[in-house]
């Protein structure tokens, strides 16, 4: 047995390397099989000296990241123990050179895993670019900060963000109030993700002036969008059709995101989702980027990723039942 004690400038300073949370600690010794105690601005970690010098490692990333101005928290401390134990390459450390926004009261947007990290990147260099993947892995939250971005850097004179209208059959006729109000339940993830982001004020003002427009899929027929990042949520309650009349909508100076999770297919069985096709079909075609993501990727609450393990599990043990789920098996038969 081995024993190593890390000193930090300040006990606030230790402590938010792991999101004061005291228990996290205990993750760290689950992983690397040591014991890891603190007080004051030292950390001393017990174990076989290969143990130690991982659960160092752990750290070193953690301190670097914070130094760089990264917020540290309780999902950002379990991704870097993994990473450690798993050896990925991309740590912690590189997502701080990748921030968006931010303001006095409003913290940056940042990767807070290598899939977002390669997400940004995909945006960054991509006219169309496919984000897929489970629910809490930030594939609408990051291209809402991408594509706010943008415009706050005058590369694009607006932002239009769209998805379909499943419960609603896209006929909002029947349903009381203005378009707004008809339309508002199903746009709200896309609100609110607007209103973390800016300031209230900010905000208010580039919907006022249509710098930012939400409005239901059904609505972009018809249309040539120049010169806007256009945002596709929920792509998979496209039907083919919907997909591709979207698709040919976009213009001149203009970039495509596309988000969805197959996993949550709302439409009818007789209808094949659209954002299955487009994998089909696009994969190969030049310009066009697909970035997967995984569990790995769920940067929710930690049962979120349990949850999600939970229902692969027993979806690939369980064929018969999802032949006869609702949506999903239906939209892909």
């Amino acid at each position: 047995m081995a024993s190593e004690t890390l000193q930090f400038d300040s006990p606030h300073f230790l402590q938010s390397l792991f999101a004061n949370d005291q228990s996290l600690l205990k993750v760290l010794e689950t992983a690397f099989h040591v014991k890891a105690t603190t007080r004051d601005g030292w950390l001393k970690i017990d174990g076989s000296k290969p143990d130690i010098e991982r659960a160092t490692q752990v750290f070193e990333r953690l301190e670097s990241a914070r130094r760089k101005g990264g917020d540290i928290s309780a999902q950002t401390f379990r991704y870097t123990v993994d990473s450690v134990v798993e050896g990925w390459k991309d740590s912690i450390e590189s997502f701080s050179d990748r921030r968006l926004l931010g303001s006095a009261t409003k913290p940056p947007v940042m990767p807070r895993t290598s899939g977002q990290m390669h997400y940004l990147n995909c945006l960054r260099d991509n006219d169309v670019i496919f984000g897929i993947g489970p629910a809490g892995t930030g594939k609408t939250y990051l291209a809402m900060a991408h594509a706010l971005q943008m415009l706050r850097d005058r590369k694009v004179d607006r932002i239009i963000l769209t998805r379909p209208a499943v419960e609603a059959g896209e006929a909002l006729g029947f349903l009381p109030g203005d378009l707004q109000e008809k339309i508002f339940p199903y746009l709200r993830p896309l609100y609110d993700a607007i209103y973390d982001m800016l300031e209230h004020d900010d905000a208010q003002r580039l919907i006022e002036r249509n710098a930012i427009e939400i409005a239901p899929l059904a609505y972009m027929r018809g249309r040539t969008l120049n010169n806007a990042c256009v945002i596709l949520d929920e792509a998979q309650n496209t039907t083919c059709e919907q997909m591709f009349m979207f698709l040919t909508r976009l213009g001149d100076k203009s970039q495509c995101v596309v988000t969805g999770d197959p996993s949550q297919i709302d439409l009818r069985p007789r209808h094949r989702s659209g954002l299955l096709e487009a994998m089909d079909v696009l994969r190969q075609t030049p310009g066009i980027s697909f970035c997967t993501f995984d569990q790995r990727d769920v940067v929710r609450h930690p049962v979120v990723q349990a949850i999600i393990n939970a229902y692969d599990k027993f979806r690939l043990e369980k064929p018969v039942y999802e032949k006869k789920g609702r949506g999903r098996a239906g939209a892909e038969d």
